[in-house]
């Protein structure tokens, strides 16, 4: 069911391109993408491309690579990438952004959600990036505080939260530690549950089972996503109350997710592209921050778990899911 638009919680970013702007050249532009897997939300980034007339088969080739679960293979696809002489590389994870900006200074790098990529130190500011990448950035402090504060108000007497993460990912750090500070204002105790490979999650998941947490909490990257079914039937099997960072994972059986929403912040990212297709430094392009933010809640999984959701929180709903 369609709520409402969510509060923007952040500045704003300038309007999508509302028609194609077709190239008067007849360049066909190579463009990498380094992802771990293929994610719906990663759509509308080529649906952005089309919008300003680049199109694969007529001036667009994509090479895709994907790591499945193996992030050890990002140097890999780095290196690959600067031998095709790609003319720019959209990298949707942390790691793979640093393993790109170790193998090259010079090829264009636009990453449409990195994870505070000022603390991870992708860039030397938001305004001026000052290096080889630019795009779009989620800066945790507010979001993380924001996560908290929904689901103490949705489960009682919240006092002990599991937190699963990968500590492998710079950016998740900082994220753990904004997440820590927002949960000692609330009274909240966080219990650190880190996972670095595929293989750590069943010893996490028990170490869980065994503590009996009030809710569980994902610090979601792209390891994350990778293992969102499990985690998702994980909490669920356990009556856990889980939160999570974006809509994809309440679609999934989630109980419930605030975050920005990655579908804008993909198709914003083709501007970044034709920016540089243009000619455009990322050094010279201000990243930008997230503008719009969705909540949606699972009210089958509540009803599974007989987690009651209070109405205030329906009330601040985009979608709820029935």
């Amino acid at each position: 069911m369609r709520r409402r638009e969510f509060i923007t919680l952040f500045g704003g970013v300038a309007a999508w391109p509302l028609a194609a702007r077709a190239q008067r050249t007849n360049k066909v532009w190579r463009m990498g993408f380094i992802a771990h897997k293929h994610e719906s939300f990663y759509d509308p980034l080529f649906e952005g491309l089309r919008e300003y007339g680049y199109e694969e088969g007529r001036n667009l080739v994509v090479e895709r690579r994907y790591a499945r679960g193996q992030p050890e293979r990002f140097k890999e696809f780095a290196a690959e990438m600067v031998r095709l002489n790609v003319d720019v590389i959209v990298v949707v994870t942390t790691p793979a952004a640093l393993a790109v900006m170790n193998a090259t200074k010079t090829i264009p790098i636009v990453h449409p959600n990195a994870i505070d990529p000022l603390k991870s130190g992708l860039i030397d500011s938001l305004a001026h990036p000052g290096r080889n990448l630019t795009g779009g950035a989620q800066l945790t402090a507010e979001a993380s505080a924001k996560r908290l504060e929904i689901l103490k108000k949705v489960v009682p007497g919240l006092s002990r939260a599991a937190v699963l993460w990968n500590s492998a990912n710079p950016a998740l750090v900082f994220s753990w530690n904004e997440t820590q500070d927002a949960a000692r204002a609330l009274g909240i105790t966080l219990q650190s549950h880190e996972v670095k490979e595929q293989n750590d999650f069943a010893a996490a998941f028990a170490m869980i089972g065994e503590e009996r947490p009030d809710a569980l909490l994902v610090l979601q990257d792209a390891l994350a996503i990778e293992h969102r079914k499990e985690i998702i039937d994980f909490a669920i099997r356990k009556r856990l109350p889980s939160m999570y960072n974006e809509k994809e994972w309440a679609a999934a059986g989630g109980l419930m997710s605030y975050g920005e929403n990655f579908a804008s912040m993909y198709r914003r990212a083709a501007y970044f592209v034709d920016r540089i297709f243009k000619g455009a430094k990322p050094a010279d392009l201000p990243v930008e921050q997230a503008a719009k933010f969705d909540m949606i809640l699972n009210l089958r999984t509540a009803k599974a778990i007989g987690l009651t959701v209070p109405a205030s929180i329906l009330a601040l709903a985009t979608d709820v899911i029935e």
